[in-house]
């Protein structure tokens, strides 16, 4: 998958998790709750997918373990999809944990190539 199509489904992706699961904490009546289920089931699938299809290749053991941090909340986000199916109110910790770890490893991330390329 070429850098701007994972892109591009990560931000379309993102942004269409972000307004599903407002939709749905805030119990809007003009979406159905089955519609706003399989929107949040297939954009979560679609970061998952974005994250998934970018695996960290180089030496520097931080930035694989961050790697590995955002392979863990990908995982989370379709967990967290079946949840909402379900019924259950977890669905909402599992989404945070993934949000959480996702921000920090972009942080971080940022960071160590900054420093990488001041290395080089």
């Amino acid at each position: 998958m070429s850098l701007n199509i994972r892109a591009y489904l990560f931000y379309a992706c993102a942004i269409l998790l972000l307004i599903s699961a407002a939709l749905y904490i805030t119990g809007d009546e003009l979406v159905p709750h089955r519609v706003i289920y399989y929107v949040y089931a297939i954009s979560g699938a679609g970061v998952a997918v974005a994250y998934l299809s970018n695996p960290y290749r180089g030496e520097n053991l931080r930035l694989k373990r961050l790697a590995t941090q955002q392979a863990i909340a990908a995982i989370l986000l379709p967990i967290s999809s079946v949840l909402m199916f379900k019924g259950k109110n977890e669905w909402f910790v599992f989404l945070f944990v993934s949000a959480f770890l996702q921000l920090y490893a972009a942080i971080i991330r940022i960071r160590e190539d900054k420093k990488e390329e001041k290395k080089k």
